[in-house]
């Protein structure tokens, strides 16, 4: 398996696992059960998921009345995009073997 094919598999798995929480978050805030924090949704974000909770927050309904949200979740994600970006256009090639 190649590099990007394991990428790929990364980031479908922590996209469907940010918007799997999501649902799972809304589905406790609404019986009022314990929580997942929202340090815990942001890692998910950070580390890749990002879409993933943007697609769920907007399904769910859920989280959509936090700012930090609302504002947050897409900053992070544009932020990954020119990260993306900025590794792609570098003239410094890695070789994977």
């Amino acid at each position: 398996m190649t590099v990007f094919g394991i990428l790929a598999i990364y980031f479908i798995v922590i996209n469907l696992t940010g918007f799997a929480m999501m649902g799972i978050d809304k589905r406790k805030a609404v019986k009022k059960l314990w929580r997942i924090p929202e340090s815990t949704l942001f890692v998910i974000a950070i580390i890749g998921g990002s879409i993933g909770l943007i697609i769920g927050m907007r399904i769910f309904h859920h989280k959509t009345r936090h700012w930090y949200f609302v504002f947050g979740m897409p900053l992070i994600l544009i932020l990954q995009i020119l990260l993306t970006i900025a590794i792609l256009k570098s003239p410094l090639q890695i070789s994977v073997m």
